[in-house]
């Protein structure tokens, strides 16, 4: 029988290897894994390149629609080959809303009003996979719950907020055998697509230094009284580090080949000083008795900057602002021996020498190296929409490979190392920018893993309504 995690955690506090044992088991923000640790542990099963059984029809669940989830079921409504059968969130009257607007078949069950009625619908028959939008701290929790029912999972971003629970996501995919995505939908944004489908090409020559970013001015959001369910995201930022590092980091993982020939080896992480969110929580409760709770914690700070080495000797840097009067940014740059793209500030660049390529130049290369997913939907999902098609592309890749038995683009080992790069800033910050180890995830099959295939090969079957 192969040792598990948790098992070998608590061997380990009761043999010689105490010290590691309580280091392992401390707070989970104060978690550090070790290479030690982490190579003692077997992997049940690669989850890289793994291809579920074929599904004519994916039968879909959805776990929290009050945001995102909401427009989730919209797009997934115009996909083939599909059927929602159930949805579920807390309140009632999102939960309906979103069922009722379900086009064709029948009404797709709710589940609401309790804390954990999302169990009743992992638990249905009538389930392969269950798409979860819910407040980040319950993605972990309800995606292993889903695994362990026999259904694949699609996380919105982040996919865990701990240490812990990346691996408890690693070891749920592995032991199930079942998909466990996360919905990082800037992997499907046309430059990013473009800028990966060149790398593969060979025209960036060696990569070298990739950087991006979370800037997006959500101060007020944050702060409103109706924009999340029980304050969740702005409780989120009591912590203090990179909290949602995944669309910066996404797309630079794939044109690195990161768990696929590379892993990062470790980061370092610095915060500004809070210089937006206290004050705002201060002036609020001054007026309303309501903030009086939140002007008494200590914020993130405005602008956190984590920079993360690889074994290769790559160099990332993933930039987070979410309180400061900024232009929405992801950065999005690519440097290789022969050349750099970046986006934001817009518009879109690529240089080969000194000098940006002209708007000529630049049409050219969007011809050449469209990717044959934008190809074959690009347009389509520009029409339905969801951040300018990237997410359409997204779900209409997801149900594709379902259908088609095709491994997914991102697999759990991505879901589990972008996602801990939130926590791991966190321990870098609180001392005073120490480096910290990154965890290996693929347990050293990153060395022989496969490139994730910018290809539509055995699949692209799936059509719209």
């Amino acid at each position: 029988m192969e040792t598990s995690r948790r098992d070998f955690i608590r061997l380990a506090g009761l043999t010689s290897l105490g010290i590691m044992g309580n280091k392992l088991m401390a707070n989970p923000a104060e978690e550090t894994w070790t290479d030690a640790a982490v190579h003692n542990l077997k992997s049940q099963n690669n989850m890289c390149g793994f291809a579920a059984p074929k599904l004519d029809v994916v039968r879909i669940g959805f776990i929290g629609v009050g945001n995102r989830g909401a427009s989730a079921v919209y797009r997934i409504d115009h996909i083939q080959g599909v059927e929602i059968n159930a949805i579920c969130d807390i309140r009632r009257s999102y939960a309906e809303k979103s069922a009722n607007g379900v086009k064709g078949g029948k009404k797709p069950a709710v589940y609401a009003d309790k804390e954990e009625a999302w169990k009743e619908l992992c638990d249905r028959q009538d389930i392969d996979l269950v798409y979860i939008c819910t407040p980040w701290s319950l993605h972990a929790k309800i995606a292993i719950y889903a695994m362990k029912a026999g259904k694949h999972v699609a996380i919105e971003v982040p996919a865990a907020t701990t240490v812990d629970d990346c691996w408890a996501l690693v070891e749920s995919s592995e032991k199930y055998q079942k998909h466990c995505m996360m919905l990082e939908n800037c992997c499907y944004d046309f430059f990013e697509l473009m800028t990966l489908n060149m790398a593969r090409q060979g025209l960036f020559g060696e990569i070298i230094h990739g950087e991006g970013a979370y800037i997006h001015d959500l101060l007020h959001e944050n702060f409103g009284k109706n924009s999340y369910y029980d304050m969740w995201r702005l409780k989120e930022n009591f912590k203090n580090g990179n909290l949602y590092p995944t669309h910066g980091l996404g797309p630079i993982c794939q044109i690195m080949d990161i768990n696929r020939g590379d892993k990062m080896e470790y980061l370092t992480s610095m915060s500004s000083k809070d210089f937006s969110m206290e004050p705002l929580a201060k002036s609020l409760a001054a007026k309303d008795p309501f903030y009086e709770p939140f002007a008494k914690h200590t914020y993130r700070g405005n602008m956190n900057v984590t920079t993360i080495k690889t074994f290769q000797g790559r160099t990332i840097v993933v930039e987070h602002d979410v309180s400061s009067p900024r232009p929405y940014s992801r950065i999005h740059q690519i440097s290789g021996t022969k050349g750099i793209a970046q986006k934001w500030p817009e518009p879109e660049r690529i240089a080969f020498g000194h000098d940006w390529i002209s708007s000529d130049e630049m049409k050219c290369l969007e011809e050449q190296f469209r990717p044959e997913i934008v190809q074959k939907v690009g347009e389509m999902a520009k029409k339905i929409g969801g951040h300018g098609g990237m997410d359409m592309m997204m779900d209409w890749r997801l149900i594709d490979c379902l259908r088609n038995g095709l491994p997914l683009d991102q697999d759990v080992y991505d879901a589990a190392l972008w996602s801990v790069i939130a926590p791991l800033s966190e321990q870098s910050v609180k001392k005073r920018s120490d480096s910290i180890d990154v965890p290996d995830f693929t347990r050293g099959k990153w060395k022989t893993n496969l490139k994730m295939e910018l290809t539509l090969k055995g699949g692209g079957t799936t059509s719209f309504k």
